[in-house]
């Protein structure tokens, strides 16, 4: 596609953030978990306008063998086909399936099609919508002659097509450009590709595709509806990010084959002859030998690794690697494995309560007893969380790219999947008993990447060698810190202002010593693409899962910075509203990791504070006031040179 082509299509495609030009992966697709409660009247609010621009909703239990449900806003509410069967379109009864497609998500009825609001289990739903250059549906009736046109909206030429029949049972017959126009493969099957063509041997063009005469995609007078898919590179800010990636790759036979798709994706979707259709996404886990798979041809509940179909995926910062060696796992040696690949969320924030929550409070149980209080973040999509467990205990930390194991942050330990956790909109979907206190309130932190404030990346060790990691932060990172989930390892901090020569020094989290010398970091600035590791095994260690955290400032919602404190100290953040999390540490002698919130309370007097280098419990003293454009350190506070990371 030309660029004058591009920039007309990417400006039909609508504004979505300040100073952008475009849609962003967040406007127009979303995986959201939820508990099904079987009861007409749950919304599901997960920001995609149905209502307004159109679309489709996909539902799964994880949990229980339950079909994979298909509304979309063409054929209406209260009407479902299912990609794991060839069966005709179930118009459901008044107040049940999906009831309303929202200008911000959809509501659901009671779960007469037990595809979307099974009672108390694990969901999912995936949302598409219309999109130009990313998807468009459209429903036809057939006329049992090769050569049918059919006109469509995507505005750029379909790579992939799915076609089911609704007014009949009939085979989803799906083109994937890479399979050739004389060639198809099905979608509610686990068989091999071949002569399930649904185009008349013909190339779809950006306005239209042509049908054969198979009644699986063009009987006379039949019903039928088409999923379109596209790729084009007409997103984000500048109008020049492709979200989507439809394409395929050859299996080795040798683990960690890395598949280069240009973005870090949220969504994954594989086939490969004889084996399921498996789709993975970080919500629910990409995670190498942790990852889960749902099958789109199967009612089949969520698989894990190892079992059939299942593929140990783990996304990185430019694709996915495939951590196994065999077919099942999506790796066999010369085979043909058709992706499809969705591009994590990339909007720059606005506020930091879009990025940033906290919260006090005691906790009990979990979410399978009626007694479980679930933590109310109001941050959908979290990536990291820090907690510190009642008075004393921790400070913890789990990760969603580490498939929620935890790190103690003021031990060296290795990471532990004990206490294994998800996240719904509304908090914890487990919180177990080792992590309950009731016998004091608990402190959580959590937060959530986002271009330009905080980039969360898993990489491998190579000890000896000088490693570059890709990020997608966007801009130099000012704080990096790293810990191994497989070895006992202390936690390595990169900080801009830790040393004039930081790239030549690493600060360790879970210790008060000063920054010292050293290879953690390859003597290396870090870019606006990658930092670079060296020989330390804090950073690099042969072999070993390392997790990174990278923040930056952004202006109005974090700052990274450093200060020399004397008396009373002022720092200006260039918040409006003061800082509702504070990170301290001295760099000119040893010192703890001090950390204040306003959850707990940033007041004019006493203030509680946690250390991360110590489980010790909470504290009280009159170290911190509050400032609308930051903090203030206060006389009580102990003079000297201190780094700090605040979030507004």
């Amino acid at each position: 596609m030309s660029g004058g082509a591009k920039k007309l299509l990417h400006a039909a495609a609508g504004t979505s953030a300040a100073g952008g030009s475009g849609l962003f992966p967040e406007d127009v697709f979303s995986t959201y978990l939820y508990i099904g409660n079987a009861a007409t009247g749950q919304s599901i609010v997960n920001g995609i306008d149905l209502s307004g621009e159109g679309g489709l909703v996909w539902g799964k239990s994880r949990e229980d063998n339950a079909n994979n449900g298909f509304y979309d806003t063409e054929r209406g509410v209260r009407k479902v086909i299912y990609s794991n069967n060839n069966s005709g379109q179930s118009s459901d009864q008044s107040g049940k399936g999906l009831t309303a497609f929202n200008n911000n998500g959809f509501t659901l009825g009671d779960d007469w099609a037990a595809s979307m609001n099974v009672n108390g289990s694990n969901m999912v739903a995936w949302t598409f919508r219309k999109a130009p250059g990313f998807f468009d549906i459209v429903t036809y009736t057939g006329n049992g002659t090769a050569g049918k046109t059919v006109a469509h909206n995507l505005g750029s030429v379909p790579k992939m097509i799915w076609v089911k029949r609704t007014d009949t049972s009939g085979d989803w017959r799906v083109y994937h450009w890479r399979l050739g126009n004389d060639a198809g493969i099905l979608l509610n099957a686990s068989g091999n590709a071949g002569s399930y063509a649904p185009l008349n041997n013909s190339t779809p063009t950006s306005s239209q595709f042509v049908l054969n005469d198979n009644a699986n995609v063009n009987a006379n007078n039949g019903t039928y509806v088409a999923y379109l898919f596209g790729e084009d590179d007409i997103f984000g800010e500048d109008g020049d990010q492709q979200i989507c990636k439809i394409d395929r790759y050859n299996g080795t036979g040798t683990s960690g084959l890395k598949v280069d798709v240009g973005f870090e994706p949220q969504w994954i979707l594989v086939k490969c002859n004889g084996n399921p259709w498996a789709i993975m996404d970080i919500m629910r886990g990409a995670n190498g030998q942790a990852a889960r798979s749902l099958q789109p041809n199967s009612n089949s509940a969520e698989q894990t690794v190892g079992q059939y179909g299942s593929y140990a995926v783990q996304v990185t910062s430019t694709g996915f690697t495939l951590m196994t060696d065999d077919e099942g796992g999506g790796n066999a040696n010369n085979t043909v494995y058709l992706y499809m690949a969705i591009r994590r969320p990339m909007k720059v924030p606005t506020a930091g309560t879009e990025v940033f929550a906290t919260r006090s409070g005691t906790l009990s149980g979990n979410h399978r007893n009626t007694s479980f209080t679930p933590i109310d973040t109001t941050l959908q999509g979290y990536d990291w969380h820090w907690w510190q467990e009642g008075p004393a205990g921790g400070p913890y930390a789990i990760t969603r790219l580490a498939n929620w194991s935890f790190l103690e942050l003021s031990e060296t330990s290795s990471g532990s999947s004990a206490g294994y956790e998800e996240e719904n909109p509304t908090g914890y979907l487990n919180y177990t008993a080792a992590w309950d206190n009731s016998a004091g309130d608990d402190t959580d932190y959590f937060f959530k990447r986002a271009p330009k404030f905080m980039d969360v990346v898993a990489y491998v060790g190579t000890a000896s060698t000088i490693q570059s990691i890709t990020h997608n932060l966007t801009v130099i990172p000012e704080m990096i810190i790293t810990k191994s989930r497989s070895s006992a390892t202390n936690w390595g901090v990169y900080h801009v202002g830790s040393h004039s020569d930081a790239q030549d020094y690493i600060t360790f989290l879970n210790t008060t010593d000063a920054p010292g010398y050293g290879y953690g970091w390859a003597n290396f600035t870090p870019t606006d693409t990658i930092f670079k590791v060296g020989n330390s095994n804090v950073t690099n260690k042969s072999g070993d899962n390392i997790i990174a955290y990278l923040f930056a400032t952004l202006a109005g919602i974090s700052k990274v910075g450093s200060v020399v404190h004397s008396g009373t100290t002022n720092v200006d953040c260039g918040f409006s509203a003061g800082a509702r999390l504070v990170l301290v540490k001295r760099t000119d002698s040893t010192g703890d990791w001090w950390v204040w919130d306003t959850a707990r309370g940033i007041v004019s007097g006493n203030d509680p504070y946690l250390r991360l280098n110590s489980s010790a419990q909470q504290n009280t003293a009159d170290y911190i006031d509050p400032l609308a454009s930051g903090f203030t350190l206060t006389s009580s506070f102990t003079a000297g040179t201190y780094i700090f990371l605040a979030i507004a």
